[in-house]
């Protein structure tokens, strides 16, 4: 049997929407429509959905995902506390629907996002992976998955060396072991 890889699987970064970290957000938004248009669809059944930060070296420094867009629209949600822990504390529908009411989130129409989107800098409200975010290429996959699995991430930054290469998304992971397992007897 064949060992796979991270490699295999990974997305190189030359294929991926990526921006400065002096970009804005409205920057981000065409960053990746761009790469979404250019995705090759018969390797990669799942487009982007997020950006990859890179600072004035080049380097890789943080990524922008869909849920960091949303929380940067609203400044408020930064005086609660982490997502994380809000998320996993188990709050009540009700509770959670005060809590818009109480701190008035997304109060202003969305129809002002535009003005808003222009103004917000990716470093600002940018994610900066943690050590258990990378891995190397040529890792073998299961190492990824336990990564994926343990950190509840839903990408890792592909390293060869110290150079980030590309992103592992979670969704191409399950999809190859979606079709694995499709092809087993029972």
């Amino acid at each position: 049997m064949e060992l796979l890889t991270v490699k295999d699987l990974m997305v190189p970064l030359d294929e991926y929407a990526t921006v400065s970290q002096d970009a804005t957000l409205y920057d981000a938004v065409f960053a990746l429509e761009k790469a979404q248009k250019e995705i090759d669809l018969d390797r990669y059944k799942y487009l982007h959905r997020a950006v990859l930060v890179y600072d004035k070296a080049g380097k890789i420094v943080g990524k922008v995902s869909q849920l960091d867009i949303l929380r940067a629209l609203e400044p408020k949600y930064q005086e609660m506390g982490t997502p994380e822990s809000i998320s996993r504390a188990g709050f009540s529908p009700s509770f959670l629907q005060s809590m818009l009411d109480q701190y008035s989130l997304l109060a202003d129409p969305f129809t002002e996002l535009c003005s808003k989107s222009a103004r917000l800098i990716i470093k600002d409200f940018m994610y900066t992976p943690t050590q258990g975010e990378y891995v190397e290429y040529d890792a073998a996959l299961n190492v990824a998955v336990h990564q994926l699995v343990m950190g509840h991430h839903q990408s890792l930054l592909v390293t060869d060396g110290d150079e980030i290469v590309g992103i592992l998304r979670l969704c191409d992971v399950f999809k190859h072991i979606f079709q694995t397992v499709k092809t087993c007897d029972i």
